[in-house]
């Protein structure tokens, strides 16, 4: 990118934005907001986010909002406003305080654990509708064990777990980003300890914890679609709306060469239909011979295109994971299939 950020969204260009999705949606619309850290932007923001959409929405769309925040400035007066007005989270947290404070620091170098925590204990006060969404680094692969145990005890019970990888532009210099061994590991323990607690939960009184990716390969093996993107084998486009209003498809790809257009200049039927979008979802359709080859394409379907980077002569190269996901669904698709029969209906 020729600019790494344009700051804060104005709130005319968030009254746009609102305007006209609203135009384009059917049925319903979400609005969700990442960053950076979008809560910096403050609650005056999203008030008036709130104002925009009771002023614009004359179609009487069922309007949902998400934010993923770090939680850093999330207090007891962001939490109602959060629950007041529906706000799914996703909250930003790696496990134990080591582990976490390993990899979050603030400006000053001290960990932000401590504050995290506070955040979720405020939202949990107010009744916020939250997710724990965890960047599965090496450290935290290694010590799954702990961080799952760590999320029980403290009564996280919608899990996210994201696999850390390079940047896009320096493959290979992370040291945090995850190994195809290290996620093969990590996947196997996190099963093994999530199915066990299945066996004893009471589901009735909402002890069952909630792994997203697990409970979208169990979805997948009783029929159903997969409900991330990453899983469905295709890109979609996902308007990815940039400070300055520049639109973009994927939150994974929010690069010059993929800029769709403008909110200031366009409207989203014309933003879905751009060269760029085509280009983008075009890109993601071929399909690797191996992967066609291979027994566990029907529930993998190659993964997210970010996972299939760098491309090889214009196209997708095979998952980064694939070796883990192999052993992984050698590892626990009986059981999956299991718990499809059990649960799915």
């Amino acid at each position: 990118r020729e600019h790494r950020s344009y700051g804060f969204m104005t709130l005319e260009a968030l009254e746009m934005l609102v305007r006209k999705a609203l135009v384009f949606a059917d049925g319903s619309c979400t609005f969700a907001f990442q960053g950076g850290e979008p809560t910096l932007a403050g609650l005056d923001f999203y008030r008036a986010l709130i104002g925009f959409v009771e002023r614009h929405n004359t179609k009487k769309l069922s309007v949902h909002y998400a934010n993923q925040t770090n939680g850093i400035v999330v207090d007891a007066e962001w939490a109602r406003f959060l629950h007041d007005n529906h706000f799914l989270v996703g909250l930003s947290l790696d496990g134990p305080k080591d582990i976490h404070d390993a990899q979050r620091v603030d400006a000053s170098g001290t960990g932000s654990w401590r504050r995290v925590l506070e955040s979720a204990r405020h939202m949990e006060s107010a009744g916020v509708e939250y997710n724990i969404l965890t960047v599965v680094t090496n450290q935290v692969a290694r010590h799954v064990r702990q961080v799952y145990a760590f999320m029980k005890r403290n009564g996280f019970r919608y899990l996210q777990f994201i696999p850390c990888l390079d940047p896009l532009d320096a493959a290979g210099d992370s040291d945090t980003a995850l190994t195809p061994e290290r996620y093969a590991y990590f996947l196997k323990e996190l099963f093994d300890l999530w199915y066990a607690d299945l066996q004893r939960a009471d589901l009735v009184r909402g002890e069952m914890v909630s792994i997203r990716d697990f409970e979208n390969w169990v979805g997948m093996c009783a029929g159903r679609r997969p409900e991330s993107c990453g899983m469905s084998g295709t890109c979609s486009c996902q308007f990815v709306v940039e400070a300055d209003g520049s639109v973009f498809p994927c939150d994974f790809y929010v690069l010059d060469r993929y800029r769709m257009g403008s909110i200031a200049e366009d409207g989203f039927a014309e933003l879905a239909e751009s060269e760029p979008a085509r280009q983008f979802i075009e890109e993601s359709l071929p399909v690797d011979e191996a992967c066609r080859a291979c027994e566990w394409y029907p529930i993998c379907r190659g993964g997210c295109r970010r996972y299939r980077e760098p491309f090889v002569e214009g196209r997708p190269g095979l998952n980064r994971f694939c070796t883990a996901y192999q052993a992984f669904f050698a590892y626990t698709l009986p059981r999956m299939q299991e718990l499809a029969r059990r649960f799915v209906r």
